[in-house]
């Protein structure tokens, strides 16, 4: 580079819109997108490891793909080249190729590939990346405004993780702004800028989720506004409309009779005089208006003035029109006089104005996306799964179901008001039955668009057959329990997500999963699961594994701030988290449960599956009373149900209703689900003989080994009896699989508004 490159690109860079200038150029200043790049997330965590796989940004404009790419090329260690898909062709691929051989040859060295606008490559340029992105020559990052499944290359596709950006959210513009006006090195940080609340209002709402658009808006106001007296810039509403709205361009031919008559006649026929639409007509036809141009102008009011009061006049002045164009006049007189009199005469109804506003909701509203049971799931269903969750009315009865067709943020929206005129009062009762059925549908959650899947990954056949394998050691029992919880709140493959429970890996491998572009919190409450946990966990790739955190669940939250303060979780699973039985230490489970419920973020979800001792199948029941004696079956049926009463045996006797008095208190929305389970149980010696064997101290719910069925029985049979009792049950139970009665408690919890 010599000095003239030097001083060129030192003034482009001078002279670059405020947009360029503001670009983040590192993690810590983007702003939004929280999903992908929000703390603890997969892609963040792999950019600041310096371990990126191939990748495709998919979003609107202005949403900081290009930008995300820029933080990624100044903090990775590889060589990163850039390209456009504009500019460039096969050549400069080949280019970036033969560079990225000789980087790796003689410096060991990966090269990223950033592909700007990668839709605009045609197939063969797509074809020409394919097997250096197979081979791991170059890392592919690539950035489109396009649906990467509609327009790139399946097999690029399929090799590449998919994260789809969305609309900056008002904060976040309202961050934007805030660092623009800040910053004195590349904003205007340095400028006496008023920018009024109005102004910056208006700015937010109207740029739609565009940060460039944004700044073009912000970047135009201050350019344009010369200073006041005191020096000020000040940036009105009416500047900021300004700089941000194009204005429509207002004309009128005052005066001309064309456009006056046409008016008269139009009023006439909405106003039902068909007197005065004679007149009015006659005179145009008198004057030699053309009668295509009435034609025209009376198909509209068919439409506007009329519409679903008798959905047969636009039928009719097309019939007329039709007529007219076969006849010519003078006899096409007759049937366009034919029309206005249909139309003089006619119920009117202007209930397709709620068109107008719907239009006005998208005007002024921010563009809301396409809920995802409604997109077309014809090529991309299993990846974003667009389309999931549709309900196909034809299935249904009366070939209709209480489904929400409208964009999450207007759902209760209601545009078309059916008047009760002619054709349209017939159906008004029926448009107001299926709207209080939709609402009633959308209190009750049924019918809801799902959320949006907002990032894909490749599958990786390896790790998905070792979670598999995982998966389906798992009793049939326990992966129901697993697999409820799942359904109570099924994370998104960007979530991140909190094992409160571990030791056994039955909600972490699930979760692994389900995130592939989140993360994973495990926590483990003694170093032998931690060890267990990670011994396990070698065979996933690094980025893939959970993060574990070994310590209790009352100290969870502490340590999980000590390490990152603005770490949110999306979904907290948990089971039997309450080991200790709730009435142990109800203060501290209190604390514990309200710390751990501040790391949701605000629309998260924590659900717990806790299995209720107090309802579990007692062994007096599977052992008839003539193999004891009525009498001493009557004794062991007491000793058994006084273990699930004792007030000294708080981890066996809690019930929902102590469920119910530690959550309510908590702060939360709170849904809470007693489920009787039975399960066959195979009845084993070694299970017998657990149960038959000493034990921990019957005293102390919190001892190191717990009593046993036996340490709880010498309360009250003495030792004859109980040997009589356990001869019965290894005659009777051994080897055989009996139907084991339990209950879990499904608990479902959302942060308070």
């Amino acid at each position: 580079m010599d000095l003239f490159d030097q001083q060129r690109q030192q003034l482009t860079a001078a002279e670059a819109p405020l947009a360029a200038r503001m670009r983040p150029r590192t993690l810590d200043e983007f702003i939004g997108q929280d999903h992908i790049v929000g703390p603890g997330r997969l892609l963040r965590r792999a950019i600041q490891a310096d371990q990126l796989s191939s990748l495709i940004f998919y979003g609107p404009p202005g949403t900081g793909k290009t930008t995300l790419a820029q933080v990624i090329a100044n903090t990775t260690r590889a060589l990163f080249i850039s390209i456009n898909a504009v500019l460039a062709g096969v050549k400069e691929i080949r280019d970036a190729i033969a560079t990225a051989q000789s980087q790796r040859g003689m410096h060991g060295q990966r090269t990223i590939l950033f592909v700007d606008e990668v839709h605009r490559f045609n197939k063969a340029q797509q074809d020409a990346l394919l097997p250096w992105v197979e081979n791991g020559t170059v890392i592919l990052i690539g950035a489109t405004t396009e649906n990467p499944y509609f327009e790139v290359n399946k097999a690029l596709v399929s090799r590449s993780r998919i994260f789809q950006l969305k609309s900056l959210g008002d904060h976040d513009l309202e961050c934007v702004i805030t660092q623009a006006l800040q910053d004195g090195d590349r904003g205007y940080g340095t400028l006496p800028v008023q920018l009024d609340l109005a102004a910056r209002a208006h700015l937010v709402n109207v740029c739609n989720g565009d940060a460039r658009a944004l700044l073009n808006a912000l970047e135009l106001a201050v350019e344009t506004t010369p200073p006041q007296a005191d020096g000020v810039i000040h940036i009105s509403l009416d500047v900021a409309e300004e700089s941000i709205q194009q204005r429509a361009v207002l004309y009128d031919k005052e005066g001309d009779a064309h456009f006056d008559t046409i008016s008269a006649l139009i009023k006439s026929l909405r106003g039902s005089d068909p007197d005065a639409a004679m007149y009015w007509l006659a005179r145009m036809v008198y004057a030699g208006e053309d009668p295509r141009f009435i034609f025209r102008r009376m198909l509209i009011l068919a439409g506007e003035d009329v519409g679903m009061a008798d959905p047969q006049a636009i039928a009719v002045v097309h019939a007329c029109a039709q007529t007219f164009d076969r006849v010519g006049m003078p006899e096409g007189r007759y049937p366009l006089v034919q029309a206005a009199l249909y139309l003089a005469n006619c119920p009117k109804s202007n209930s397709v104005m709620g068109f107008f506003d719907a239009l006005a909701a998208v005007e002024q509203e921010r563009e809301a996306d396409v809920p995802l049971h409604l997109r077309d799931p014809s090529r991309d269903k299993h990846s974003f799964g667009h389309g999931a969750g549709y309900l196909y009315p034809h299935a249904y009865r009366d070939h209709w179901v209480e489904q929400q067709y409208l964009p999450h943020s207007l759902q209760g929206q209601v545009f078309y008001q059916p008047s009760g005129q002619g054709y349209e009062g017939a159906i008004q009762q029926n448009v107001a039955r299926k709207r209080e059925a939709q609402l009633a549908a959308l209190v009750e959650g049924i019918g809801v668009a799902l959320p949006e899947v907002l990032t894909f990954s490749p599958p990786n056949a390896g790790m998905d057959r070792w979670l598999q394998r995982t998966l389906s050691q798992t009793g049939e029992r326990l992966a129901a329990v697993r697999d409820r919880l799942f359904t109570l709140a099924p994370p998104q493959r960007h979530h991140l997500v909190l094992d409160l429970n571990a030791s056994s890996g039955l909600l972490t491998w699930e979760a692994i999963r389900r995130v592939p572009e989140g993360a994973v919190y495990a926590c483990v409450d003694n170093a032998q699961a931690a060890t267990a946990l990670q011994e396990q966990a070698a065979a996933l790739p690094e980025l893939n594994r959970p993060l574990i955190v070994q310590t209790s669940l009352l100290d969870l939250p502490q340590r999980l701030r000590a390490d990152d303060a603005t770490l949110r979780f999306d979904r907290i699973f948990g089971r039997n988290i309450f080991g200790q039985g709730l009435q142990a230490f109800p203060d501290q489970i209190q604390i514990g449960l309200r710390a751990v419920v501040e790391l949701l973020q605000p629309d998260g979800l924590m659900v717990l599956a806790e299995a209720m001792p107090k309802y579990t199948q007692r062994l007096y029941q599977l052992i008839a009373p003539e193999r004891l004696g009525v009498k001493l079956h009557r004794k062991l049926a007491k000793a058994e149900e006084s273990i699930y009463t004792h007030a000294d045996q708080p981890m066996l006797t809690w019930d929902i209703e102590d469920l119910n008095a530690q959550f309510k208190d908590v702060g939360t929305n709170l849904a809470l689900q007693l489920e009787h389970t039975q399960t066959d149980l195979r009845i084993t010696p070694a299970l017998l003989d657990r149960w038959f064997s000493p034990g921990g101290d019957t005293r102390s719910a919190q001892a190191n080994q717990r009593p046993s069925y036996l340490d709880h029985l010498q309360n009250s049979l003495t030792a004859p009896e109980i040997a009589k009792v356990r001869d019965a049950a290894f005659t009777v139970l051994q080897h055989q699989t009996v139907p084991w009665q339990g209950a879990i408690a499904f608990i479902r919890i959302q942060p308070s508004n």
